[in-house]
This record gives structure tokens, C-alpha cells and sequence, in this order.
């Protein structure tokens, strides 16, 4: 499993966001989380990712432990050095892009992996075009971000996350940003990483997209996960109410 969270809890300024969360994700699974706005999904991707530490729980990349709850009951992380390479397992892309604007696209994909991981120029930069070759931009490599479609930043922001070769990527709604011409973009390339076994979560609300690539969907609501299983089986039939409440609407 590549990842593991455990009786996760999250709380700002005295509202409980994450209620007791448990999820894992195998490798080349994609998951999907749908859910209602302000029912936790990014909090826990931000949790996953340590860009929001949590109250409570553990945390768990490749079997081993990032962050645990001691005897007091409080979260404790691993020290630095590990923490660094625990978040060199997982990827965030995220919702409005977040790419360096006074990078050119080819530095924003090299910038992390030669400071982060060391690597060299020349492997950054020859990773960085294979990426946007795959992505169908790699005639953008010397423009900036400011140059691009919506659509060409998202993919850019997808390129930049892989190329930390991380083991599992995650999403936050990554079209909430974009019209429906340029959602498309995206989509057809996390479809195409779906097909290559990347393993993946995915927040959306896009729920065909979730739909038909989805190994499993979870359906979140008030800080818990309300119903998960295959997506013929939360789509097709769901169990809980709540759930059934959330679908209809987009079946209206």
C-alpha cells in the first residue's frame, strides 16, 4: 500500500474538519473523493501531502510511519531529514495551478528536482521535456505562465508534480478552475496516467470522469467518509442517504 492514514482529526480555530478519517490507497489504484463543498476532501489531501499537519492519528508511506499519535495524544512527525523524503513519495496538484510565475515553464518543472532531490541539470531538463512532450506542450517549454491557457497551466502543474517521480499523485479539484473546453485537457491527460497505472487521488466533481476511471469513489460529507466502493456500486446503488442526496443533484 502507498499510503495509509489512520483515524486522521483535523480542527481549525475550534471546528473539527477531519472527523476520525481512515483510508489507504493501493499502488496504481486511482480513487476518486466527491463530495460537498467544505466536507474536508482538501484538508485531507493537504494532510496526505504535510502541507497541514493533523491533530490526531497516523500517517503511514510505503509501510512506514510519517506521523503518529503518542501517549499524550497528540500528532508526532518524524524529524526533518525523513520527513523530506517522505514527501518525496506524493504529489499535489492543485486547484488554481500555483506554477512560478516568473519561471519559464521548462524551470518550473526542473527548479524542485535539481534543489530537492539534486539531481542535474541535464537529467531535470531531459525529464522535463519528455513530460511536456507527453502532455502535448512541449513547444511552450521557454514561455511563461502568463502565455498559457488555463488549460496549459493545469497540464504544466501536472508535469511539474511528476517530475518529482513521486509514488502517488493527488489532485484537489484540478478543472475547478477551467471552462468545459479546457477541463477536457486535463482530464484526457489524468485519464491517460490512469491508463499507465499512476496511482492516484482525485477530489472532483466531475462524477462521469470519477465514473468511468475510478477503481473506488469515496463520498465525503461533514469531515467523514459517509460510503466508498466501486463506482458502479456508489453511483449505481448507493447505501447511504446522504449519499443519495449529494447524486441527485447532478442528475437534475
Amino acid at each position: 500500500m502507498i499510503i495509509e492514514m489512520n483515524n486522521i482529526r483535523k480542527q481549525f480555530d475550534g471546528v473539527e474538519v477531519l472527523k476520525d478519517i481512515s483510508f489507504g490507497v493501493d499502488s496504481g489504484e486511482v480513487v476518486s473523493i466527491i463530495g460537498p463543498s467544505g466536507s474536508g476532501k482538501s484538508t485531507l489531501l493537504r494532510c496526505a501531502t504535510f502541507l497541514e499537519t493533523i491533530d490526531g492519528g497516523e500517517i503511514l508511506y510505503m509501510g512506514q510511519k510519517a506521523a503518529l499519535t503518542n501517549q499524550n495524544g497528540e500528532a508526532v512527525y518524524v524529524d526533518h531529514k525523513e520527513l523530506t523524503r517522505f514527501r518525496n513519495y506524493c504529489g499535489l496538484v492543485f486547484q488554481q495551478f500555483n506554477l512560478f510565475p516568473h519561471y519559464t515553464v521548462l524551470r518550473n518543472l526542473t527548479d524542485a528536482p535539481m534543489v530537492v532531490q539534486h539531481r542535474s541539470q541535464e537529467e531535470a531538463e531531459q525529464t522535463a521535456m519528455e513530460l511536456l512532450a507527453k502532455i502535448g506542450i512541449a513547444d511552450k517549454a521557454t514561455a511563461y505562465p502568463f502565455q498559457l491557457s488555463g488549460g496549459q497551466q493545469q497540464r504544466v502543474a501536472i508535469a511539474r508534480a511528476l517530475a518529482m517521480k513521486p509514488e502517488i499523485l493527488f489532485f484537489d479539484e484540478p478543472t475547478s478552475a477551467l471552462d468545459p473546453e479546457l477541463t477536457g485537457e486535463v482530464l484526457k491527460v489524468i485519464r491517460q496516467l490512469a491508463e499507465e497505472n499512476m496511482t492516484m487521488v482525485v477530489v472532483t466533481h466531475e462524477m462521469p470522469f470519477a465514473k468511468a476511471v475510478s477503481n473506488r469513489v469515496i463520498f465525503m460529507a461533514d469531515g467523514v467518509i459517509v460510503e466508498q466502493g466501486a463506482p458502479r456500486d456508489v453511483f449505481g446503488n448507493p447505501q447511504e442517504e446522504r449519499t443519495k442526496q449529494f447524486l441527485q443533484v447532478f442528475e437534475r
